[in-house]
């Protein structure tokens, strides 16, 4: 039986929870608590009961109340050791400051009460257990330092007073604002404390033990990111089988992945929005105490604050498109989009375009700014060759060599109206059912919430979390795939990738543009060049996509979330747009003729001498 179960998720869950501890058969608990924050709202609401009966009514309230919604949740199952079997000695326990509510759980028990004449504060116990007095003393220290939420506290600090507290018993606790979720585990190992880490995708995902199950698809399923903190480490429960007999309609799903480790003893580790954003340990001998950062955005930051400005690169490029049909096409027309963009970043020193096909054909820029050649085909045809060769120079500034020139930009960003009507663009989300907009709004704001609505910090998480939690995956989309269907599948290839992260920044009220081009990938035999970043070389056998973000005051940055980095002159831009369909390389209408049709594509991406 978990004896405590803490859960923060990247959005709203409305999980059920099913305490078969309360069953007949069971040897009931001395009481259970259940508390979360509905709405994402800072306040909690706590279901208490001790000394449950059997088929208690409270208990079938948790397993069956469709408002039981919230991104953080916090389950406490008791065994009275201190204190009287009453409400009032009953976790978790809530007070208010910092106009939040906090909310405590403790596995585990103390030896001795702790020496409350020494700590008292301005928060004092109601009840008679040792773990409201150890609320009560944390509280009243982040009060005298004026803390008013986890993310202003000193977790170096925290965790020495967490160690003191803990020299008598078990101290494994779990802490939370409404927001984040603060877990300390044992250093003793007097009471244990697991983390499980549940990754989308999955159709249903229920874990528990024979005392305890949870069901977190129970009122609709979300396939949320998520991590569960237990005493226990919980089994995934494989849903009932179809009666015997009975085929079922589809292929059952595989069951989620949820992978458990054990908190290091004497370790504080930061929870927010569904990821471990920091973890501090004790310090070595002699040494002092340093947080190791986890959050994807501090990582990709970093990251990239390491990466210099690139070199100069030349790269000679040829792109050969070869379509076949059946029966012979007499007329048609058709738009490529082969001609590398000219900008004060990329220079293109050389470019043809061949077609082997006779045909009438016309040069223009369209309104983005894209080289487009129209052709006009008059005569029969079975096979066209489409060629482009070019020689490109691409220059560079570093990734990140902006952010020392400007103020911090927050979510949500200010646009003039003038501004605002040039972007319009792009700023508009794909039309999509307003649920599935909804579901991707929550999605992108767990982002925000997660970097303390910090635009870059957000953008460079989102871009870190689709090239880590997605699958590349050739064959599994097509053209018409939406955002939403790449989010609940969590899979696709470059172009699924840069829709999703458009439609997530355009949520936002971050303006977004498609990008075709082409990427250069080094040989996997060469060595790495100091300064530089990774790509991924399944990308430089066609041509490649990724996004563009109009940032305030810096103009547009180009992310590349199929690789998890920012874009340098490894990346070489032809066309841009609003979507796929205003910057694909070559698109056409057939008049007359036609029948069925192969496509083959080349690309080849050469560094030049």
């Amino acid at each position: 039986m978990p004896n405590l179960l803490a859960m923060s998720f990247e959005g709203e869950l409305a999980p059920s929870f099913d305490l078969k501890c309360l069953e007949p058969g069971h040897a009931l608990p001395d009481g259970w608590g259940l508390g979360y924050y509905p709405g994402g709202e800072p306040s909690a609401t706590v279901l208490k009961e001790p000394a449950p009966p059997q088929g208690s009514i409270r208990g079938q309230l948790a397993r069956a109340w469709e408002h039981l919604e919230s991104s953080l949740f916090v389950l406490h199952i008791r065994s009275a050791r201190w204190g009287a079997i009453t409400d009032a000695n009953t976790q978790p326990f809530v007070r208010s400051w910092g106009r939040r509510d906090w909310m405590f759980g403790h596995s585990g028990s103390l030896t001795a009460r702790p020496d409350d004449k020494a700590d008292r504060g301005i928060f004092e116990p109601v009840g008679s257990t040792d773990t409201e007095q150890l609320f009560c003393i944390l509280m009243s220290r982040f009060a005298e330092r004026g803390w008013k939420s986890i993310a202003e506290c000193d977790l170096n600090q925290v965790r020495e007073w967490l160690d003191l507290l803990d020299d008598d018993g078990g101290l494994t606790i779990a802490l939370t604002d409404g927001r984040d979720l603060l877990v300390y585990a044992d250093r003793d190992q007097d009471s244990a404390i697991w983390i499980g880490q549940l990754s989308p995708p999955y159709e249903r995902c229920v874990i528990g033990d024979e005392d305890l199950v949870v069901d977190l698809g129970a009122r609709g399923t979300k396939s949320r990111k998520g991590v569960i903190i237990s005493s226990v480490p919980l089994q995934v429960v494989e849903p009932p089988a179809p009666p015997e007999g009975e085929t079922p309609a589809e292929p059952r799903p595989p069951p989620p992945s949820i992978t458990w480790t054990q908190l290091s003893p004497g370790h504080v580790v930061i929870v927010r929005q569904g990821a471990v954003v920091s973890d501090i340990g004790p310090p070595a001998a002699g040494a002092t105490p340093r947080s190791s950062l986890v959050n994807p955005a501090v990582q990709a930051r970093a990251a990239m604050a390491s990466v210099k400005r690139a070199p100069i690169q030349t790269f000679d490029v040829r792109h050969r498109t070869v379509y076949r049909y059946a029966k012979p096409i007499e007329r048609s027309t058709h738009l490529l989009r082969l001609s590398p963009r000219v900008d004060r970043l990329q220079e293109v020193l050389e470019h043809t375009l061949s077609v082997s096909v006779p045909c009438q054909s016309v040069d223009f820029e369209d309104v983005f700014g894209n080289r487009v050649r129209r052709l006009l085909i008059e005569h029969p045809w079975t096979e066209m060759v489409i060629e482009s060769t070019s020689k490109v120079r691409v220059s560079d500034v570093a990734p990140l060599d902006f952010r020392t020139l400007k103020t911090r930009s927050t979510i949500p960003l200010v646009w003039m109206p003038w501004q605002r009507q040039i972007m319009a663009p792009y700023l508009l989300p794909p039309e999509l059912p307003e649920s599935q907009l909804d579901e991707l709004t929550e999605y992108a704001m767990s982002f925000v919430k997660r970097n303390d609505f910090d635009l870059l910090d957000t953008l460079l998480d989102i871009n870190a979390s689709i090239f880590k939690e997605y699958t590349y995956r050739q064959g599994s989309t097509t053209v018409f795939t939406t955002p939403f269907e790449v989010y609940a599948n969590r899979r696709g290839v470059c172009q699924d990738f840069t829709n999703l992260f458009i439609c997530l920044a355009r949520l936002l009220g971050v303006p977004a543009r498609y990008v075709c081009g082409y990427i250069y990938c080094p040989p996997p035999d060469a060595p790495p060049e100091a300064g530089t970043q990774k790509a991924n070389t399944v990308q430089s056998e066609a041509s490649h996509a990724w996004v563009q973000l109009y940032l305030p005051h810096v103009g547009w940055k180009g992310f590349d979330p199929t690789n998890g980095i920012l874009t340098q002159t490894e990346h070489i831009r032809v066309a841009v747009g609003r979507n796929y369909i205003d910057a694909t390389p070559t698109s056409g209408t057939i008049y007359v003729g036609g029948g069925p049709e192969t496509l083959e594509v080349d690309v080849k991406v050469v560094r030049s001498s």
